[in-house]
């Protein structure tokens, strides 16, 4: 299956758009002290998808920090992975957000232009 075609029903899919409206993302795969510095290409209110060679299983846990691009909020969640594509990146979906963190999201991604 083409890079092409797994990013095309992978837009089909989605339960929200996503935007590119935020910078500094760190990331920690739990468990191990190494910290992933990444650079981020989308967010949703559900999750985002992360730039990265390193490949993680699907249902790894990750501890994630970022700052909202436009109010500057940092945002601290943890996330799941849901999917990897070996080389490119990995899917993950936000679990237990803060009422405070998605509101800020949303507020951010809201008028913004869709990346996918």
């Amino acid at each position: 299956m083409t890079l092409r075609k797994i990013k095309d029903e992978d837009l089909r899919q989605r339960r929200s758009p996503r935007y590119a409206q935020f910078s500094e993302l760190s990331l920690t795969y739990e468990g191990r002290t190494e910290e992933i510095t990444v650079r981020p290409p989308d967010i949703s209110s559900h999750g985002m998808f992360i730039n990265t060679t390193k490949h993680f299983p699907e249902g790894a846990i990750m501890k994630l920090h970022f700052r909202l691009s436009r109010s500057g909020t940092e945002v601290h969640a943890r996330a799941e992975v849901r999917y990897c594509l070996s080389g490119v990146g990995i899917g993950v979906e936000f679990i237990g957000l803060s009422a405070e963190y998605l509101r800020a999201i949303e507020e951010e991604i809201s008028n913004a232009p869709v990346v996918g």
